[in-house]
This record gives structure tokens, C-alpha cells and sequence, in this order.
């Protein structure tokens, strides 16, 4: 018997086992898969060295996860981005500084004012109810693809849009509602604070890769956490709740579902969840992300005065960055094929993916990026545990029909996962901040029943 079992040992159900622990509350860890971590987790490159093949980036909004990081020991570094930037389009690659390619200027000015309106609706979208919002519903019946074919009127500018819904969400914007991508715009201070490395949410990294975040937060709570314990079975009642794994059975107070709203369909409940609740699990899904990095024994384009970022407005990749560890040794290059792009490299054999890729970043950066000394690849929607990435998104009436439950308790089951958080919804600071509301929800229900003798 426990007093709380949490399910998942990603940073949600780590920072919510840890603020339950330290308010004195008996608790176990349950995680299927055999790492913590969820949806971050390091590669190693070198000795000492790693690259992360999951979430990765902080920006200076994102105070939780920063505070966490500082109070386990984790240390940020800026993302290397001197010198220029590419831009592929149409055939040619050229350089830039700034944000934006200064080429296409009819397009650039399109984007532009498509950017100032799809902000302007954003600024009226109220945060905690969007489905309140004016026009909401509305909103709600429309695609971002028929909004960009409504209000955009050159095919560069478009296209840049598009790229811009696919680097953020992982998604085409036709599988995306409108109102999913104001409200997502809104929660990240602005589409420049969303796409931006300086001062935006590609800002920073963390020394030791972001999962040392979370190997960090399980050392602390040492045996509480059980690797390879799947949950199978929750039953629930008024009086308590019985948690099954495949070798054990756990009595609680309370539970913690600390993963992403798609994954519940992997659990049985007994009662059966709400109707509406089980139609979420399977209205918002995860986008579709494969993560590449090629490693060199150096960062050998910052030779030649580039940054190694790269926009792409066609594939098989959508945005490059340096990956390179902190000392900038050895080089990494990473590289992200986005929505159909990414369903289009799955129907290729690993070798093909590969020579895809290496081909892609030949062209931008030059014949040695043709030759890496490694390469490593993570399609997070092969992962039985994860499904896809970057998180959860809604498509046409998803937000009208199912947003007001997102976070919603039922009964002695607490919801905490990186989709239920209003402030950088999705990210690693909504995962730390979706921990903290579900341990003091948990604890308000529960704790105040825990017999003397526990």
C-alpha cells in the first residue's frame, strides 16, 4: 500500500512523485519503458558527451523546468547560432541573418501580415477556456491549411507558413485546427518567441542533455521508481484506487496519470472512464517527428561562417540546427523530417532514411557533411510508449468539444502530462508545471486520509 502511485517516470510524473514525497506522502513510480525520462532521453557521442534525441530546448519563458534543473544540479548553455543561417527554396539555398530569409520579398511581406493576424486573433483567446473564446467555434470547424489558403497569397509565403506549423507542431496544417494554433501561438508569447533561438524558445540547452534533468529526479527518489512496470489495469472507486502492473498490484488513495492523453487507451479502467474522456484519448494525437543527428570530429561549418541552422520548405528535413555538446566537440548537426515528411522516410529502409538525409545535408553545408563518424535516428512514433511527437494536438472541433476536461480530475484519478498546462503548452516547462498542480491536487484529496501509522 501506497498513498499515491504515479504513472510515468517522464518529468511530469517525476517532479509530481518528488513534491509528493517531500510533503511526507508514501509513493511509487510506475514506467513501461526501461529509462526514465518519457519523451527526453540522451544519446551518447563521446566520453562525457551526448546529444538529446528528444525535447531538448528551453527559452527564457520557461521558468519551471529552468528551476527544477537548477535545484537537481543542471546547468544551460546557449544554443550555438553564429554566423549565417540557410534558407532552401525552390531549388536555391541562400544565407541570411535575423529570423527570417530576407529572399522572396513578395512572400516575405505575405508571411509578415498573415503572421500580425494570426497574432492578433491569438491576443483574444482567453488561455484557461479557449473554447470560450469569441469566434471560437468558428475557429474550431477550420484548418490552419484553409486559413492559409484564405489569407495568403503567394506560394513562398505559404509555404513558409506550412514549414512554420510543421517545425512547431509536427503536424500538416491540415490536420490542425485553427483554434489549436491560436491558442498555441498565445501560450508561447508570439510565433517569433516560438521559433526563435535568440530570446525564444530554442534559446538554451541544458549541460548533460535535458534527460539528466530527469536521471537526476529518479537517483533522488531511488527505489520508488519501477522501470518495466507497465500499467495494465486501474480500478477505481470512491473509497481508493487498486493499481495493476504485470507482476504487481499497488493500493493507493489517489493515482497520478502522468502521460500524454493518447497513451490512456493503453490502460483498462474499471469503471470505464467518461465517454468524453475516452474520446479525447483518441482526438488528440501526437504529431509525426524522426530526429536525426549526424556527428563529426568537428563543427566544421562554423568554419565557414555558418550557424548551422537551416529552414527548408520542402524535404526530406524541415529545420537543421548545431548540436554540438557545450565545448563544441565533436561536431553535431541535427536535422528534423516533419509531418508527411516523416511518414515519407518510414516507407524507406534504414539506409535509404540515412543516405536521404546525408544527401539533404550535403547540399547545404557541404561535401563533409556527407561523411559523419555517427548517426543517429529517433522516430518517437515507432516507440509503443510515445507514438509520436513533439505533443498532443487537436484537430477541428477538438478544442470545443473536449478542451474543458484536459486537466480534469476524476474522482481519485489526477491528470499530469505536458498537454494539460496552459503556459508553454506542450513543452517541457508545461511537463514540470502539470507535475506540481497534479501533487497538490493529489495531496489536497488524499493526504489528509493517510492513517498516522503510514
Amino acid at each position: 500500500m501506497v498513498d499515491v502511485v504515479v504513472v510515468g517516470a517522464g518529468l511530469s510524473g517525476l517532479v509530481c512523485a518528488r513534491r509528493l514525497r517531500e510533503a511526507g506522502a508514501e509513493i511509487v513510480v510506475l514506467e513501461a519503458r526501461d529509462r526514465v525520462g518519457g519523451r527526453v532521453v540522451n544519446e551518447p557521442i563521446a566520453p562525457g558527451q551526448v546529444v538529446e534525441m528528444g525535447g531538448q530546448w528551453v527559452g527564457p519563458s520557461h521558468t519551471e523546468i529552468r528551476r527544477v534543473a537548477a535545484e537537481v544540479g543542471v546547468d544551460t548553455f546557449p544554443t550555438y547560432g553564429e554566423g549565417k543561417h540557410l534558407f532552401a527554396h525552390a531549388g536555391r539555398t541562400t544565407q541570411f541573418g535575423g529570423d527570417i530569409p530576407a529572399r522572396m520579398p513578395f512572400g516575405l511581406v505575405d508571411f509578415r501580415i498573415a503572421q500580425a493576424r494570426l497574432e492578433r486573433l491569438a491576443r483574444h483567446i482567453d488561455l484557461g477556456d479557449p473554447a470560450s473564446t469569441p469566434r471560437s467555434r468558428r475557429h474550431d470547424t477550420l484548418t490552419v491549411e484553409t486559413w492559409i489558403r484564405r489569407h495568403m497569397h503567394t506560394r513562398s509565403g505559404r509555404n513558409l507558413m506550412r514549414l512554420m506549423v510543421k517545425a512547431v507542431l509536427a503536424t500538416e496544417p491540415s490536420e490542425l485546427s485553427l483554434l489549436h494554433w491560436l491558442f498555441y501561438i498565445a501560450s508561447g508569447g508570439g510565433l517569433n518567441s516560438l521559433v526563435r533561438a535568440d530570446g525564444g524558445y530554442q534559446q538554451d540547452r541544458f549541460v548533460g542533455g535535458s534527460q539528466e534533468i530527469a536521471l537526476r529526479l529518479a537517483d533522488d527518489l531511488g527505489e520508488r521508481v519501477h522501470l518495466s512496470a507497465p500499467v495494465r489495469r486501474i480500478e477505481h472507486t470512491p473509497e481508493g484506487v487498486r493499481v495493476h502492473t504485470d507482476t504487481t498490484t499497488y493500493d493507493a488513495d489517489a493515482v497520478v496519470i502522468a502521460v500524454p492523453p493518447h497513451l490512456l487507451t493503453t490502460i483498462e479502467f474499471c469503471p470505464a472512464l467518461p465517454a468524453t474522456r475516452n474520446q479525447l484519448s483518441v482526438r488528440m494525437p501526437p504529431g509525426m517527428v524522426t530526429k536525426f543527428v549526424a556527428v563529426y570530429d568537428e563543427p566544421f561549418w562554423r568554419a565557414t561562417g555558418l550557424s548551422g541552422q537551416a529552414t527548408l520548405t520542402s524535404g526530406p528535413i524541415g529545420v537543421t540546427f548545431d548540436n554540438s555538446p557545450p565545448g563544441g566537440s565533436p561536431g553535431a548537426l541535427v536535422a528534423f523530417a516533419l509531418g508527411e515528411d516523416a511518414r515519407a522516410l518510414e516507407n524507406l529502409d534504414a539506409d535509404e532514411r540515412r543516405a536521404a538525409v546525408l544527401e539533404r545535408l550535403a547540399e547545404l553545408f557541404g561535401p563533409s557533411a556527407a561523411e559523419p563518424t555517427q548517426f543517429h535516428e529517433r522516430c518517437w512514433a515507432r516507440e509503443q510508449w510515445t507514438r509520436g511527437g513533439y505533443a498532443g494536438i487537436f484537430g477541428p472541433g477538438g478544442w470545443t468539444s473536449f478542451g474543458k476536461i484536459l486537466g480534469r480530475s476524476h474522482g481519485r484519478l489526477f491528470w499530469a502530462s505536458a498537454e494539460t498546462v496552459v503556459h508553454a503548452h506542450g513543452s517541457m516547462d508545461a511537463a514540470v508545471s502539470a507535475g506540481e498542480r497534479a501533487a497538490v491536487e493529489a495531496l489536497a484529496t488524499c493526504l489528509a486520509e493517510v492513517p498516522a501509522s503510514r
